[in-house]
């Protein structure tokens, strides 16, 4: 399942040279996690007292990105690990499908009353699985 996010450049997202600021492609790709997570079962993980943590991000930037583009950001859940899951994310440029910057983000589910990350087995796993896509 590969959910799209539409975010259009404003000029508080610039830095200097009027390109996105590196820090605001963060921003913009939290947003589309927080998308993705709503089209799933997020719910439950809340009621649970789960709370699903980043534990790494690698974010490559292609292109600038400015004022008034409007970008399109494709994020699936491409694997479920032992204990982990890795969500794949693309920036595109809406009008021209063009590349901008794509992430790879590594999440935990964590609760507070056990240690450590919880394995991604029995509930935890059925309640993300409908949200797993086919790699590109």
């Amino acid at each position: 399942m590969i959910h799209c996010t539409e975010i259009k450049v404003r000029g508080y997202h610039l830095d200097l040279y009027g390109h996105v600021n590196n820090a605001r492609y963060l921003e913009f790709l939290e947003e589309a996690r927080w998308a993705l997570l709503e089209d799933g079962d997020l719910d439950w993980f809340m009621q649970q007292g789960y709370a699903l943590v980043i534990s790494r991000i690698d974010i490559r930037y292609l292109r600038p990105a400015g004022m008034g583009d409007m970008l399109k950001i494709e994020t699936n859940l491409e694997r479920l690990l032992p204990r982990s899951g890795v969500i794949r994310q693309r920036v595109l440029k809406k009008e021209t499908g063009k590349l901008v910057a794509e992430a790879e983000v590594t999440f935990a589910v964590v609760h507070p009353d056990k240690p450590g990350a919880l394995p991604m087995t029995d509930q935890i796993a059925e309640r993300l699985a409908p949200l797993l896509g086919l790699a590109r």
